[in-house]
């Protein structure tokens, strides 16, 4: 079963067929297989794929996400982040490696994170003479941290697929994600060492005050969600409504970068960008129905049985695997497809569901920049007008970076699973 499974998933793939249609089809095989073909299967469980509560957080950080781009809060950012170290050597990269931090716990996409602070930052280092694969390479990696600290969509869609708490989730993807902000950090300094553009006027105290004043409505979003989640005030899909509504007041009623005539592009926007993500889900519940069905979890037990008594060692080897399919396939389908397949092998290794959602998260991740399928990718590239190869010989020292990140988390889960317990 497992060679179905995975012949007609990426046979579909290799024809240039859409993945959602791809996982249906995925399904379909496998109904064939076991002599089971009925059309009611498909229609039933695409509908149980989309009608979940939790998935309602997705289309309200989305929303969220793109409130925060058209009014304005991501310009304070920068600006906060300009204000802090901007002056030092190659200070416009610390300034992309600070702010995608802070943007991460109000975006959670790697794509609108790109997005918005390419937008802005892209253009400026390139004006100070900085390097543009460098440049527009820390840009993405910077924007990969987006989908590990919380608000994440990804984590999201994880926690539903394999019945894991969220909010447990999201605490623990604070500390691995301030860690590839801070392996990013070093990375730039060694790479920047020497760096002969001009540097800007140190900001007086006077300055960074109003920079901080002029950002801290942005500022104050993430510690509304992860207060409110860890003191369960609310629940994360009631945390990604109360951060659509609080981008959309502080766009309006505060930075007033907004207006009525922009609501209709922004809910537009963030309409197809969900659209997008919850057919894929949906579709993802037919294959993932159909591989419980078929025992590809079982199969795939049998294969790497030995390694269950060696849980380190299982954790590196499906690793290896998710590094190589984050190659050839995008973070959601990746995560909708694979968590049935692997968790159940985790957790009779004994290994912590949440600790290895959150590993698989960063893993998949990675693939969002690595060729030839890294979304992120694509958004640098459009931004900075620079092809694919180019970017790509950019990017390596900060994906090497990502990871050694991934391979400490595999090596030390107390990393995670110590401060899991102090923050839950």
């Amino acid at each position: 079963m497992v060679s179905i499974f995975l012949g007609s998933l990426f046979g579909s793939l290799a024809l240039g067929v859409p993945i959602a249609f791809a996982l249906i089809l995925c399904g379909v095989a496998l109904m064939f297989t076991l002599d089971m073909m009925d059309a009611q299967i498909v229609a039933q469980n695409l509908i149980n794929g989309a009608n979940n509560f939790s998935l309602m957080a997705i289309p309200f950080f989305v929303l969220a996400g793109e409130l925060m781009n058209a009014g304005g809060i991501s310009k304070r950012i920068v600006g906060f982040a300009m204000a802090l170290v901007g002056h030092i050597r190659g200070g416009l990269g610390f300034v992309a490696i600070i702010a995608s931090i802070l943007f991460a716990g109000l975006s959670g996409s790697a794509v609108a994170d790109t997005a918005a602070l390419g937008a802005i930052l892209i253009p400026m280092m390139i004006a100070r003479g900085y390097d543009i694969k460098r440049a527009t390479g820390l840009i993405c990696a910077s924007g990969i941290i987006a989908p590990v600290i919380p608000p994440s969509i990804p984590l999201i869609i994880y926690g539903v697929t394999a019945g894991v708490s969220i909010t447990q989730l999201f605490m623990g993807g604070i500390v691995p994600g301030i860690m590839m902000g801070l392996g990013l950090i070093v990375a730039w300094a060694l790479i920047s060492r020497k760096d002969t553009s001009e540097l800007p006027k140190r900001k007086s105290m006077k300055e960074i005050l109003q920079a901080t004043k002029q950002a801290s409505w942005a500022l104050l979003l993430p510690v509304i969600i992860i207060g409110g989640l860890r003191g369960g005030i609310f629940t994360p899909t009631e945390a990604a409504v109360v951060a659509a509504f609080y981008a959309l007041f502080v766009g309006m009623a505060v930075y007033r970068e907004m207006n009525w005539k922009d609501i209709s592009h922004v809910l537009v926007s963030a309409a197809k960008t969900t659209a997008v993500v919850m057919f894929v889900a949906a579709a993802a519940m037919v294959s993932a129905w159909l591989i419980t069905v078929a025992d590809v979890p079982g199969e795939m037990a049998r294969l790497l049985g030995g390694l269950v008594e060696n849980p380190l060692m299982l954790m590196l080897v499906i690793n290896l695997l998710l590094l190589a399919v984050g190659l050839v396939m995008d973070l959601t389908p990746a995560i909708l497809i694979f968590t049935p397949v692997f968790l159940p092998l985790a957790e009779l290794a004994g290994i912590d569901p949440v600790y290895f959602g959150i590993v698989i998260v960063i893993n998949l991740c990675i693939g969002l920049i690595t060729p030839p399928v890294g979304t992120v990718l694509y958004v640098g590239c459009g931004i900075s007008k620079i092809n694919i190869g180019a970017l790509t010989r950019g990017i390596w020292p900060f994906v090497l970076v990502h990871v050694i990140v991934l391979l400490l988390l595999i090596l030390f889960p107390s990393i995670i699973n110590v401060p899991l317990q102090f923050l839950t």
